[in-house]
């Protein structure tokens, strides 16, 4: 199977090891951004692409069941599950409660 076209969002085999997903493509520059899934970013030269994918080097392929790789993404702030409107310094900020840091001095 060869691929024609590269589309953003699609994932792709190189040498049918490294998985990398398409981020850009510069038709003007005649360029295709890649993604690997260790965080690598590649750019291909389109006319290369295409060559890469009629000898079989590049194959189209299934996004991986954990698609965010390298990106530091947990799985709560994937769902949402903090509120953005929550300013960040009061996570860090805590009281004393009444707690005499010297008493033992």
């Amino acid at each position: 199977m060869t691929v024609q076209q590269p589309g953003i969002g699609d994932w792709y085999r190189l040498r049918g090891i490294e998985l990398f997903e398409v981020v850009a493509i510069d038709e003007a520059e005649s360029t295709v951004e890649v993604q690997f899934f260790d965080g690598t970013l590649e750019e291909f030269d389109l006319a290369d692409w295409h060559t890469q994918c009629a000898s079989g080097a590049i194959r189209e392929a299934e996004p991986p069941e954990d698609w965010h790789g390298s990106v530091d993404v947990d799985a709560e702030d994937d769902r949402g599950g903090r509120d953005p409107t929550q300013d960040d310094r009061a996570l860090n900020a805590s009281s004393t409660g009444g707690l005499d840091l010297f008493e033992n001095l």
